[in-house]
């Protein structure tokens, strides 16, 4: 083992692991990685605070603390990484009071997990750090909605016509096979590659405008990153005046979220409450008053299926959608969470019936 691979591991492992690594070779870290040594130690230590806790760091109440904190793992990790610690510091270390102050909201990194814990705490936050509270959403929002809105829009709007072309340029739209076909006589030695003369587009069919979208989300508290997903893509669709949508939330009740919150995400994010019971067959129940032409609805039910309600029931709502020509999709999570935990049982059941069930990142939806 290197002397960089021992430092790692001594990182890792906190300053316990000090004299045992040192035995494998040279491991004396440099002021940037005990630095960063201990921004890691406020979060993963497990050890109580005192002499015998080498490692122990905390923050106690001291803002102060927190704060050069943030900063730190800023300095030293990458952003997808300081989202990772930063919740971790939220659940292990219950820093969540400290996302009441104003001056703490600022410095957090903005990211679909924190926007999470704002909408689960959304009855706690004082008034002082409301509006702060919203602006970190909406930062979150803006960023899902540059990542999401144009796919979603292209996907609605018009498919690719593979057999005819169009004088309209798009790169999404570029027919590769057949320019590249037509351009082989410009191909220039020295450079290696073509230089096009001519490209050619596909067109795009449009498609009918007369489809109805439900996105009926499960408003359980580890459902609370695609509450958020699923809030902005929701609201995506209802902006499209090419398409009916309906955003309900559920827990043991259902609302309709566009219709008191309109098409605003951080209203349909703030207008949700994580927690409480599930019950998945009085939503599914809700939303089919929506329906009024079951071959040109797509109804995406996105829950971890763990139903509290009458199972039984839920299946056959579910059966007589998909026989009555609706799309029926169920997403076991709408996040980048890797693989989620859901109720396979039930999941097997829905399956059976054509209805594929999966987790789904995000930026694949459209």
């Amino acid at each position: 083992m290197n002397k960089d691979d021992l430092k790692r591991w001594r990182l890792i492992l906190g300053h316990s692991s000090q004299d045992d690594l040192s035995e494998m070779g040279a491991c004396r870290l440099s002021d940037d990685q005990m630095a960063m040594g201990e921004a890691l130690a406020a979060i993963y230590d497990d050890t109580d605070c005192g002499e015998s806790a080498p490692r122990s760091a905390g923050f106690g109440i001291s803002s102060p603390a927190l704060a050069k904190w943030l900063g730190d793992i800023r300095n030293y990790s990458q952003e997808d990484v300081v989202s990772v610690i930063q919740q971790d510091a939220i659940e292990r270390k219950g820093l969540t009071q400290l996302l009441f102050e104003p001056e703490m909201l600022k410095s957090v990194e903005a990211n679909p997990q924190l926007a999470g814990t704002l909408m689960s705490l959304n009855g706690q936050i004082p008034e002082r750090a409301k509006e702060t509270a919203r602006m970190v959403v909406q930062a979150v929002v803006d960023k899902i909605k540059r990542l999401l809105e144009q796919k979603i829009r292209q996907a609605v709007m018009g498919a690719l016509n593979r057999n005819e072309h169009s004088p309209i340029p798009s790169v999404s739209s570029i027919d590769c096979k057949w320019t590249i076909d037509r351009n082989l006589k410009n191909y220039q030695p020295d450079l290696g590659t073509i230089i096009p003369g001519k490209v050619w587009f596909y067109s795009r069919a449009q498609r009918s405008n007369n489809w109805a979208i439900i996105v009926d989300m499960d408003q359980i508290g580890s459902m609370a990153e695609s509450v958020v997903y699923g809030s902005v893509t929701g609201s995506s669709f209802a902006s499209l005046p090419a398409l009916k949508t309906h955003v309900v939330a559920f827990d043991t009740e259902a609302v309709d979220l566009t219709e008191i919150r309109g098409n605003d995400p951080v209203d349909m994010i703030f207008g949700s409450q994580l927690g409480g019971g599930t019950d998945i067959n009085k939503s599914v129940a809700y939303c089919e008053q929506f329906i009024t032409d079951p071959s040109q609805t797509l109804f995406f039910l996105i829950t971890d299926l763990c139903e509290g309600g009458n199972e039984a029931q839920l299946v056959r709502h579910v059966r007589d959608m998909v026989e009555s020509g609706v799309q029926v999709i169920c997403l076991l999570a709408l996040s980048d969470g890797g693989v989620p935990f859901y109720n396979e049982g039930l999941a097997k059941k829905l399956s059976r019936l054509e209805v594929p069930c999966f987790g789904c990142s995000p930026s694949i939806l459209p």
